[in-house]
């Protein structure tokens, strides 16, 4: 999904691959444990980043490097931004050492940027954002690659936005289909995989797979009520838009999204359902 927005987003820029992390759910793990269990292998990938970066740099004279979230891409000799909006891990009982795991690698980096707001009133991601502890934290407000309207009537009843590592994203796309099908609303599912599925559009409901951000921009400001999972870059999507008619359904056992959506319940008055209860949504 990553390299398809890139590639539409910026399609003469060198782009050279990296190893991922590739953290995978689990269908009854909480990902505190998933990340535990699979500690050894990421922290493989983060010292094979962090030497691929010093082949990068020299290869291509980088003078700065920013970081989304990889733990590994920061050099002694030039100037590197780690970007975050998780500066207070909320974890549960794993919160402590997940901080002091993640503080370790932030110190290492010349500057955080923050992609949220300031003012505490203000924040998208609440305590997530804030730790006064730490140095060289700016707060660059929230990122968003769509682009709004306000020439688009909101003539589309749901649109239910699918995203997310596996097997989670599929067991929701499969309880998604089944809550559409019962529906005669004006309904799109976008899918963000390219994997074939057996649903079938009709007039008043459509699939897309992987659409255009010019796509997706029409479709978020067309939506009265989107329905997505409580990750952040979604959220800051919704806020772009100004979306206030919001579900949001966390990933089963991701303790960061199940604060988001209930610090967005709380605050911006979003509806929360349980995975585990998606069955019993009626689509008004």
């Amino acid at each position: 999904m990553t390299s398809i927005i890139l590639d539409e987003e910026f399609p003469t820029l060198k782009k050279v691959p990296i190893e991922p992390y590739d953290i995978k759910y689990s269908s009854w793990l909480p990902l505190s444990f998933k990340l535990l269990i699979d500690s050894f292998r990421i922290w493989r990938v983060i010292k094979k980043e962090k030497k691929q970066l010093e082949v990068i740099v020299k290869e291509h004279h980088i003078s700065v490097v920013i970081s989304d979230n990889r733990f590994g891409l920061y050099h002694s000799n030039i100037e590197c931004v780690y970007i975050t909006h998780q500066l207070n891990i909320q974890g549960g009982w794993l919160s402590f050492m997940a901080n002091k795991i993640h503080l370790h690698y932030i110190k290492k980096f010349n500057q955080v940027w923050v992609p949220d707001f300031e003012e505490f009133n203000k924040s998208l991601a609440g305590l997530l954002s804030r730790n006064p502890g730490l140095r060289n934290v700016t707060y660059i407000g929230p990122l968003c690659r769509l682009t709004p309207s306000q020439t688009i009537i909101e003539d589309l009843d749901y649109l239910f936005l699918l995203s997310g590592p596996e097997p989670q994203r599929t067991i929701l796309e499969t309880v998604f289909f089944q809550i559409v099908a019962k529906s005669n609303k004006s309904i799109c599912i976008v899918r963000g995989s390219n994997i074939p599925h057996a649903f079938k559009s009709n007039s008043s409901i459509s699939v897309i797979n992987y659409p255009s951000s010019n796509q997706l921009s029409n479709l978020m400001q067309r939506a009265k009520t989107i329905v997505c999972r409580s990750g952040y870059s979604s959220l800051m999507d919704l806020t772009a838009f100004k979306k206030r008619k919001i579900v949001l359904i966390p990933t089963l056992g991701q303790q960061e999204q199940e604060y988001l959506a209930d610090y967005w319940e709380k605050t911006f008055q979003a509806k929360i359902v349980l995975q585990k209860n998606l069955n019993d949504i009626r689509l008004d």
